[in-house]
């Protein structure tokens, strides 16, 4: 049974290829389940120990997706699904950054202590 917000039978199609194949010889527990739980643990924005436990136990989903995030397993799925969306024409390349509303701490601009500016004989290559 699917549950809301899971992957469906299309998306883990597209999902399967991208995860590694196990190394190890010993039975583990379904990648999609565990994909699942990861997806499920971020979209809630809990901690790992409260994954419901229909996931499995949230030491091997912390693993898994910790060995994924390490050996470039999410990257790789962000570029196959950015180059579906691009191939089917729905991705819009134009970016377009309004710098005025980036807000900096006044001493990320090099400010001096107490706010004063420095006086222009202070100020290298000055006249």
């Amino acid at each position: 049974m699917i549950r809301r917000r899971e992957l469906s039978d299309e998306e883990w199609k597209f999902v399967r290829p991208l995860l590694p194949e196990s190394l190890r010889g010993r039975k583990r527990l379904d990648d999609r389940t565990v994909f699942n739980g990861i997806v499920w643990k971020f979209r809630a924005g809990t901690a790992w120990r409260d994954v419901p436990e229909r996931y499995g136990p949230w030491a091997t989903l912390h693993t898994r997706f910790r060995r994924w995030a390490l050996d470039g397993t999410f990257e790789r799925m962000l570029e196959a699904a950015q180059a579906r969306a691009d191939a089917a024409g729905e991705v819009d390349w134009l970016v377009s950054v309004d710098s005025t509303v980036v807000r900096a701490h006044q001493h990320s601009a090099g400010a001096r202590n107490g706010g004063s500016a420095a006086p222009a004989s202070d100020v290298p290559g000055a006249a």
